[in-house]
């Protein structure tokens, strides 16, 4: 079975129903938040993300959101933009989750901590990264 869209993998993961589609699928809203987020200069929860899609955090919406974030991420490589998926981290220490970071791995070769000093430099960095460009824009 191939899956062609974000909407279907989600529906066929049995996260979302495409009879009701939901926002959590939605690449061009959610990507327009974080734009938002990275010209006011600040990091969103993951929580904070999902209520302003009319979502409350479960962990597997959160999941979802993650497959979103994959494909924004993809489309902002394709595009020449910085990543935007490093904006959206957790209440508890500000950084981005465990997806986030495997995904570092491979694009960046980062081997340290998902947590602590070194990580959130690295978060900063990437972030200031995000915010000087949509500021600029």
């Amino acid at each position: 079975m191939t899956i062609e869209t974000l909407a279907a993998w989600l529906e066929h993961e049995g996260l979302i129903s495409l009879d009701a589609p939901s926002a959590i699928a939605d690449v061009a809203r959610v990507r327009a938040l974080l734009v938002a987020a990275a010209r006011e200069g600040r990091a969103v929860s993951y929580s904070e993300l999902l209520g302003a899609l009319g979502q409350r955090f479960t962990r597997p919406k959160m999941r979802a959101l993650c497959k979103t974030l994959d494909a924004i991420d993809e489309g902002a490589a394709a595009a020449g933009e910085p990543e935007l998926a490093v904006l959206v981290v957790r209440e508890s220490d500000r950084l981005p989750g465990q997806g986030w970071w495997t995904g570092v791995a491979e694009r960046r070769g980062y081997a340290g901590s998902w947590t602590g000093s070194d990580a959130t430099e690295l978060v900063r960095a990437i972030q200031e990264q995000a915010f000087r460009y949509w500021r600029a824009r």
